[in-house]
């Protein structure tokens, strides 16, 4: 106890920020949780860190930390966070947003951005809805669900944030939930580590919008069924397809090694300054 009350004085403004605006029972603060135990176990300076975040509930993490943090436009927080990474490489940069703020809207900014190598650490979280908005249905709200905006469910098919960043290039994705918190402490540091575009997809739950609507109870209830449906990578070899149906993987997807963004830019930028 005495070291996690070490780590909220280190890592929160906890003085002048709380109470947060994320309703009780939320999974975003244990996810925040993981994040500040990931770059403590990482041993970065705060001043070497740059959160970025979003619009959305996701979108107000920068508020509660003491780093230097940047709360951007929705679906634009991986444009602010290539211009911070191009302007000053030491910076550890690190965006947060929601399944909405990331694939939505920001789609093609995460594509991109993936595809480039940008050398940014990005965590998601994925709640299958836009939580802060109204409970609108998202592009990972799963088909047959409801939502405030499609009461009589969604006719859409879902996006795979994970498979999206493994086929955008992502040098590494991982795939944790609010339920395993040891493990996505894990996870969370492997992400930060890595050098290269790293994606981290996080399955929370919205318990007062996406679980309200579709009658899937508590938030307690609804971290069971994470629980009961998440399958590690390794365990996932040894099962047969039909009883991977309705499981999704957790653990790291991939993890390669690919020429970074910003090292690139810079030759070119040298080559072109010498042959001046």
């Amino acid at each position: 106890m005495a070291e996690v009350t070490k780590l909220i004085h280190k890592y929160l403004r906890h003085d002048k920020k709380f109470p947060h605006v994320w309703c009780p029972g939320c999974g975003i603060g244990i996810m925040l949780g993981s994040l500040i135990r990931a770059i403590d176990e990482c041993g970065y300076n705060k001043d070497e860190i740059v959160l970025v975040s979003g619009i959305g509930c996701t979108g107000r993490m920068p508020v509660y930390v003491d780093f230097n943090t940047l709360h951007t436009t929705h679906g634009r927080a991986l444009t602010f966070a290539t211009g911070i990474k191009l302007a000053n490489p030491a910076l550890k940069v690190i965006v947060v947003m929601g399944d909405g703020d990331a694939v939505a809207i920001g789609g093609n900014h995460f594509i991109h951005a993936a595809r480039r190598n940008v050398d940014i650490s990005t965590v998601i979280l994925n709640n299958s809805v836009y939580g802060m908005t109204g409970g609108q249905y998202s592009p990972t709200t799963p088909y047959g669900m409801k939502t405030t905006t499609s009461p009589y469910s969604n006719v859409e098919q879902s996006f795979n944030i994970s498979e999206l960043a493994v086929a955008a290039g992502a040098v590494f994705v991982a795939r944790g939930t609010v339920y395993h918190a040891k493990m996505l402490d894990g996870l969370m540091e492997m992400t930060f580590k890595k050098k290269g575009f790293s994606v981290i997809e996080v399955i929370g739950h919205c318990h007062t919008q996406y679980g309200k609507l579709n009658r899937m109870g508590s938030a307690v209830e609804m971290m069971k069924w994470q629980k009961e449906h998440a399958v590690t990578v390794e365990k996932a070899t040894q099962m047969k397809d039909d009883e991977l149906k309705d499981k999704f993987r957790i653990g790291v997807l991939v993890d390669k090694e690919l020429p970074v963004f910003h090292e690139e830019y810079e030759k070119i930028r040298r080559w072109a300054k010498e042959a001046k």
